[in-house]
């Protein structure tokens, strides 16, 4: 159905069906009688109109029905196929993809045109009366009918791409509060290790005396070298800090902090269930902090959007990686979002491909809702 030809592409097949049939008429045929240098042209500009009633719906009206009733005077009747379709189709433009402006005018053109038309001698008042109110009749119910259905399917249109338009805009910047909160959090690890290699580069220039002067000097120039870095990690921090957050002070947590959260959140009502596999194994601050905060917002979104359920956490601690997985029996689906689009989830991701890993959400094999994130460690 896809292959079909649709909007403008149809009518100028439909067109071009219509001007070589019309002309066959015209030549070969008795249906439109009259001079045929003058009936040709008429019936060429009618059927070929129809190409372009979609874009230009008011001027292709005014266009069929005026040559169509200047055939009428001509011919005295007209009963050719093609030119019956192009007319209808005329009008049918005419009622349904003109603004009210274009409509009344179309609608008046109507009923002049239907007037003229019998001024050939077989003409009557009463054919002029049908030609009038009939089409204009059809033409405001197809109007209702139609018209009104376009443009509630294209209110709907503009509003469902407004809307995806926002959900972009709100995962943008989701995304970008994410990666300054991230930031921060790393601040506070980036911070710890150069002070204490300011420190113990300090401590170990004192220590040597002046024995060693080339020595000195390099571990001086580590220092200072050091304390420049953790100036303007501050300067950057406070670009980062929004108004009114705090200073932080708390040193940032880690897989050994899981035992805890578990029993926060058992006490809160959520129990869980807490596996550790492997040998445990000192990790970089970045995944030890990386890990527990996907151990963190897994639960948290348990708690918020499982309903009645029971969690576990699983870390697996392998030869080159941290796996971590938090899975859940509850309802699960809502918080899903079908595209991982949830802020919760966006933190997460962003966390785990910060250190070159892998996250993966969705619904559980046996229902409820999984996360598992795999964590290079080299």
């Amino acid at each position: 159905m896809s292959r079909v030809p649709k909007g403008e592409s149809l009518d100028r097949l439909v067109a071009a069906g219509l001007v070589v049939t019309g002309q066959l008429q015209v030549w070969l045929g008795t249906s439109i009688p009259g001079p045929k240098a003058v009936i040709a042209p008429l019936t060429l500009v009618i059927t070929s109109a129809v190409a372009y009633r979609r874009r230009y719906p008011l001027a292709v009206g005014l266009t069929v029905l005026s040559g169509f009733a200047a055939m009428l005077i001509v011919a005295g009747s007209v009963t050719a196929v093609a030119i019956g379709i192009s007319w209808i189709c005329a009008v049918y433009g005419l009622a349904v993809w003109t603004d009210t402006r274009g409509f009344l005018i179309g609608c008046i053109w109507l009923a002049v045109t239907s007037c003229l038309g019998q001024l050939q001698p077989n003409g009557s008042v009463s054919n002029a009366f049908t030609f009038t109110v009939v089409p204009g009749l059809a033409m405001l119910i197809a109007r209702r009918a139609v018209r009104d259905r376009e443009l509630r399917a294209e209110a709907l249109a503009a509003r469902a791409e407004l809307l995806e338009r926002e959900r972009e805009l709100h995962a943008r910047e989701a995304v970008a509060e994410e990666r300054a909160a991230i930031a921060r959090e790393l601040h506070d690890l980036v911070a710890h290790h150069v002070s204490v290699m300011v420190v113990q580069a300090g401590a170990e220039r004192h220590a040597l005396g002046d024995e060693h002067p080339v020595t000195r000097e390099a571990l001086g120039s580590i220092e200072q070298a050091g304390r420049q870095a953790l100036a303007e990690a501050r300067r950057l921090l406070g670009m980062l800090r929004r108004d009114g957050d705090a200073e932080g002070l708390e040193p940032q947590p880690g897989v050994e902090q899981v035992d805890l959260l578990v029993e926060q959140l058992d006490r809160a009502g959520l129990p869980v269930t807490y596996e550790v596999e492997g040998d445990r194994a000192p990790l970089p601050a970045g995944v030890d902090l990386c890990a527990y905060r996907v151990i963190q917002e897994g639960l948290t979104n348990v708690l918020k959007h499982a309903g009645p359920a029971h969690a576990h956490v699983l870390v697996r601690y392998g030869p080159g990686a941290l796996d971590v997985e938090v899975r859940d029996d509850g309802r699960g689906g809502p918080r899903a979002n079908g595209d991982g689009t949830g802020h919760g989830l966006i933190g997460m991701r962003e966390r785990v491909s910060l250190y070159g890993g892998e996250l993966q959400t969705g619904p559980g094999e046996h229902g409820g809702f999984e996360i598992r994130a795999r964590i290079p460690l080299a």
